[in-house]
């Protein structure tokens, strides 16, 4: 662990536990120094898919109070917590905070600079905002989900990578920072409405021109990106692993036909559409004839755009990865490092994930509260180690 301040050093966040993209959002903000206190539930929670706190990564780099937000006085609580802090992140279904004394409106008249960072699937608006969903749910309907998938076969989940990650928790960081800067300037606080259906579509962006101007089929399976092309695929090797190519522009492809041992002038050209089933025969028994790390020898130093497919593990391993220090071990776990880098603020990983209340006391007397101050707060069901 280290003390090295990120460029968000100096911004306190109020977070408020839930699942999947606020944590990831919250994490992201304390990897770049921001000082974030989590608000967790008393005792045991169904969140977290019963990871061990160790082992629930997102939630490194936190200090942690616990608080029944239910509690005749767990809404006062709260408010206190928040008139020190410039952001707060929230992941509830629309309504629910106002239910509990603890919307907007009352909380940016408790502090008007405040940024209110509020996370879901649906939006705070619309036929469905009110209605339960998850990742799977909202790049559905945003589109994204139908593009994924083979010709032919029924859409993939990409993992819960595009909703709530990187439409959902990276949104919701961006928007804090977004809406930090702006407060800071107008000495004005906002609502920050972060849904995943947006941010899914958001990354759908560029297929918006492409389907516009003809270079985008929605059928699946059938364009450049989606495994219709034969040079932008995966394919199995001896072993049973895989290896991944992209080799879309000319002078790659031909790089890639070189590493190969096959001669251009006997196979169909690149983007001659109707022999892009010859090409992927041709391309499929090649890489099966060899075994994954044989062709990453065949590969070394060639301006192909060739990867071996890497299990998560695998990943941490990899001579990139390792020379920029891209996997950390903290608690004995293997995760991410932060990103993006900064060269002169760099952002680093603080502490562990907290235990429920842990480190609470030293949180909140950094955030300038007194001994009187901790006091009243316990008093009103606050929870924390001294």
């Amino acid at each position: 662990m280290t003390a090295t301040m990120g460029p968000l050093a100096g911004l306190r966040v109020l977070e408020f536990e839930a699942i999947g993209p606020v944590p990831f959002g919250a994490m992201m903000l304390a990897d770049m120094g921001a000082d974030v206190l989590l608000v967790d539930r008393p005792g045991d929670s169904e969140l977290g898919f019963g990871r061990t706190r160790r082992h629930d990564v997102m939630l490194r780099g936190r200090r942690s109070v616990t608080l029944d937000l239910k509690s005749a006085q767990g809404a006062e609580a709260a408010l206190r917590l928040a008139e020190e802090a410039d952001a707060i992140v929230e992941g509830f279904r629309p309504g629910v905070m106002e239910r509990l004394g603890l919307g907007p409106e009352v909380m940016l008249a408790r502090n008007p600079r405040l940024v209110y960072g509020r996370m879901t699937g649906w939006g705070q608006d619309g036929p469905l905002a009110a209605r339960a969903g998850h990742d799977i749910d909202y790049i559905a309907l945003s589109g994204a989900l139908h593009a994924i998938g083979r010709a032919g076969d029924k859409p993939v989940p990409p993992l819960n990578l595009v909703g709530d990650f990187g439409g959902g928790g990276m949104l919701l960081a961006f928007g804090i920072a977004c809406g930090v800067i702006e407060a800071r300037a107008s000495g004005r606080g906002q609502v920050v409405d972060a849904a995943m259906i947006d941010g899914a579509a958001l990354l759908t962006t560029m297929f918006s021109g492409m389907l516009a101007s003809g270079q985008w089929s929605e059928v699946r399976g059938a364009n450049i990106l989606d495994s219709g092309a034969p040079w932008y695929d995966t394919y199995a090797t001896q072993d049973g692993k895989y290896v991944a190519i992209g080799a879309i522009e000319p002078k790659f492809y031909a790089a890639l036909l070189q590493r190969l041992g096959l001669e251009a002038v006997s196979l169909p050209a690149q983007y001659d559409r109707a022999g892009w089933p010859v090409l992927r025969q041709r391309f499929a028994a090649t890489f099966a004839a060899r075994t994954r790390d044989d062709w990453c020898t065949v590969f070394d130093g060639a301006d192909a755009c060739f990867a071996p497919v890497l299990t998560f593990s695998e990943s941490t391993r990899h001579p990139q990865v390792a020379s920029r220090g891209g996997s950390i071990e903290l608690d004995g776990v293997a995760q991410p490092a932060p990103a993006p880098r900064f060269a002169r603020t760099p952002g680093a990983v603080r502490r562990p994930p907290p235990e429920r209340g842990a480190d609470g006391g030293a949180a909140l007397r950094d955030w300038g509260f007194a001994p009187q101050d901790l006091e009243a707060l316990a008093a009103l069901g606050l929870g924390f180690e001294s």
